[in-house]
């Protein structure tokens, strides 16, 4: 007669099929619900939106805290030009050598920034525009978002571009 003591302890194979057939269950349905990919582009998205806001706010400072500023093109041209993009040229210092050619460094109490800010992806349609109209001393950033989530930002942002998120002084530009 076998000794009911004398038994071995484990998990039978239909044990473990089960918990690992749960466990790829979870795993699929947790990748599904969080898409890394769009949770990715959300990241990028919300870095450009914060980097305009900055931007915005840094040149807003210098249009009130310099009595002649400099937007980037001739006072006596109605615009500063064409847009001025960082992927093209990825110079980032404030001192009017940049890619926003705005001397930040002249305004009392130092820059508001220390660097102009770069696309997270900084490639193709991905990058920071800048434009401006010098007679009335107004200014445009704007970007392309990617992520699906905020998509209708680039069409009800108040601009011009439906295909670009625009933030300034003046959307019409």
């Amino acid at each position: 007669m076998k000794d009911a003591n004398n038994r071995k302890s484990g998990f039978t194979l239909l044990e473990l099929l089960i918990v690992i057939g749960i466990i790829a269950v979870l795993s699929v349905t947790l990748i599904l619900v969080l898409n890394p990919a769009e949770t990715m582009k959300k990241a990028r998205d919300t870095q450009r939106m914060s980097d305009l806001a900055t931007l915005k706010t840094a040149l807003g400072l210098y249009l009130t805290g310099t009595s002649t500023p400099y937007l980037g093109g001739n006072m006596a041209d109605t615009s500063c030009g064409s847009l001025k993009s960082s992927s093209t040229t990825p110079d980032m210092p404030v001192d009017s050598t940049g890619w926003i050619p705005v001397n930040f460094s002249t305004l009392r109490g130092g820059s508001p920034i220390s660097n102009l800010p770069l696309d997270p992806t900084n490639s193709g349609d991905y990058a920071y525009w800048y434009k401006c109209n010098s007679s009335d001393k107004t200014f445009e950033v704007s970007t392309v978002l990617e992520s699906s989530e905020y998509l209708d930002k680039m069409t009800t942002d108040g601009g011009n571009e439906t295909g670009r998120y625009e933030i300034g002084s003046k959307l019409s530009l």
